[in-house]
């Protein structure tokens, strides 16, 4: 037998709780426990996977795109990326709601061959004699369709850990996910080394190039990826004290389960956490958008600078993330989620804060040549372009600097780099703790019963987000500039304090909540 301690993922629990303590007695066999643990690393393999197949692609989607279609635009390629947000946006409440009812294996290996197939579709989408870049949008927007299983697996982690377990656990599926983020780009150049012409297998019309052959390798790992879940992954449902509970979605009946404990879900509290998602998704997707045209802007940074720098300056974020990930699972022990939230929302403002310019030093003017690679007047893909797009001219020949069109340049101070890389790493810090906590609160707000439903909606929340916040920032940016823009965020954040505030008290778990288990 074993009984729950504090390092959930590492050491199976060997005594009985202490007199007095918060634990419950909680009863698990040894063979339980590895397969309730061996089932939660297969969809923390699955969560990294799915990042891996999302940014696999994302340097060259541009090129790629121009090359199947010589009528595809910037205004099209904004369609492109939000494709996938859009369709994770969609299948995330449907999946969520599946689960709820069947058991998770389906929708898992349903929305991982809808990915597959899309990936599939992507590697042809040049074959076609026309309309290429509408098959490269309904691939894109089937791969979104596809992640969204996102719910799937916060939902069965949740469902599968006790409150002691969630936090550690969530964090690791959060550290997954952005370790994929990171290493998908480094993939993709690696396969750069391919080269645009490749090779073709004639036969099946396959060609295998510097774009193809990401999204093969995507489709290969998803098929691995099914036959693991076939294969290992086991359902399991605990109540919040670790305790084996009766679902819908087991497929073995055992004698030491026990009832789902009843009682009403806060429905204030999931609306608040859901406006909070949201929020910190919001405010960290804009900031992705800024980074290249406000550096282009403020240092006069080329095109191919502005890549190379802010691709490492966003790596970097990306390993700070991982780090803040694994040192939250140890800080949420001693000062609680809603704390590290509220102290993630302030670093935040901080950072945004200490982005607004000040000082009597201007940037440079771009006199001449007044299409820019910034954003004046622009469309979603315009703002997104310079991250992807290959210069076709040497990189000294293109102006620098801000844009005279963009009236704002004449009279807005410049951000210095210390500051930009200051509240970047600021950022940095209060992003993956808010992120992580939110949907941690959020489950344990939820408590034992199925949550795939509403998990959905809370992966849907965070896909509206990454679709309006760079809707948002490229307006108002393009318009009033920095000042306004980064004032317009520290208010924004200014209101998600505030509304945490108000509903502090509120964000309990679910056995809290009803008294079965002391805070």
């Amino acid at each position: 037998m074993a009984s729950l301690g504090v390092e959930a993922e590492q050491e199976p629990l060997l005594g009985h709780s202490i007199p007095g303590s918060r634990e419950w007695d909680i009863i698990e066999t040894e063979e339980h426990y590895k397969s309730r643990w061996r089932s939660i690393r297969i969809l923390y393999l699955t969560m990294f996977l799915s990042s891996v197949g999302f940014s696999i692609v994302l340097m060259s989607i541009w090129p790629y795109l121009q090359k199947i279609d010589q009528t595809a635009d910037a205004s099209f390629l904004g369609w492109v990326i939000a494709s996938f947000s859009l369709g994770q946006m969609v299948a995330s409440p449907i999946f969520g709601l599946w689960s709820n009812y069947r058991p998770r294996k389906e929708p898992l290996t349903v929305s991982i061959f809808i990915s597959v197939a899309a990936n599939c579709l992507y590697a042809y989408v040049q074959v076609p004699a026309s309309h290429n870049k509408y098959y490269m949008l309904v691939a894109r927007g089937l791969v979104g369709f596809g992640a969204g299983n996102v719910a799937v697996i916060r939902s069965y982690i949740a469902g599968a850990t006790s409150l002691q377990e969630r936090t550690s656990s969530m964090a690791n599926t959060s550290a997954c996910q952005a370790l994929g983020f990171i290493l998908g780009p480094v993939f993709q150049t690696c396969f750069a080394l391919i080269g645009e012409k490749g090779v073709t297998w004639d036969t099946i019309k396959l060609q295998i190039n510097m774009y193809t052959a990401p999204v093969l390798l995507g489709a290969f790992l998803g098929i691995l990826n099914i036959i693991l879940i076939l294969t290992v992954l086991r359902e399991h449902r605990v109540d919040d004290s670790g305790r084996q509970c009766k679902n819908i979605n087991f497929e073995e009946a055992s004698t030491d389960e026990v009832q789902v404990p009843q009682g009403n879900i806060d429905q204030v509290a999931v609306v608040a956490t859901n406006v909070l998602f949201f929020v910190i998704l919001f405010i960290f997707a804009l900031f992705e958008t800024i980074v290249t045209p406000l550096t282009m802007d403020m240092y006069a940074w080329t095109r191919e600078q502005a890549v190379l720098y802010d691709g490492i300056i966003l790596a970097a974020l990306g390993v700070e993330a991982v780090i803040i990930f694994m040192g939250i699972k140890l800080l949420s022990k001693k000062v609680g989620e809603r704390a590290i939230l509220l102290g993630g929302l302030i670093v935040i403002w901080v950072g945004f804060f200490i982005l607004l310019p000040w000082g009597h030093q201007f940037p440079k003017i771009q006199w001449e040549d007044l299409h820019n690679n910034s954003i004046p007047n622009t469309t979603f893909g315009e703002i997104i372009i310079t991250l992807w797009k290959i210069p076709r001219e040497d990189h000294n020949e293109g102006p620098t600097g801000c844009p005279v069109e963009q009236a704002w340049c004449l009279y807005t101070p410049m951000i210095h780099l210390a500051q930009f890389l200051t509240s970047a790493v600021l950022i940095g810090i209060g992003y993956p703790s808010c992120n992580v906590m939110s949907y941690t609160l959020y489950s344990k707000i939820l408590g034992p019963k199925p949550q795939g439903m509403y998990m959905g909606w809370l992966t849907a929340s965070g896909s509206a987000a990454r679709i309006l916040g760079p809707v948002f920032i490229s307006q108002v940016y393009a318009a009033w500039g920095p000042r306004w823009a980064f004032s317009l965020v520290c208010g924004i954040v200014v209101l998600t304090i505030t509304l945490l505030g108000v509903v502090y008290r509120r964000l309990i778990a679910f056995s809290v909540r009803h008294g079965r288990i002391q805070e």
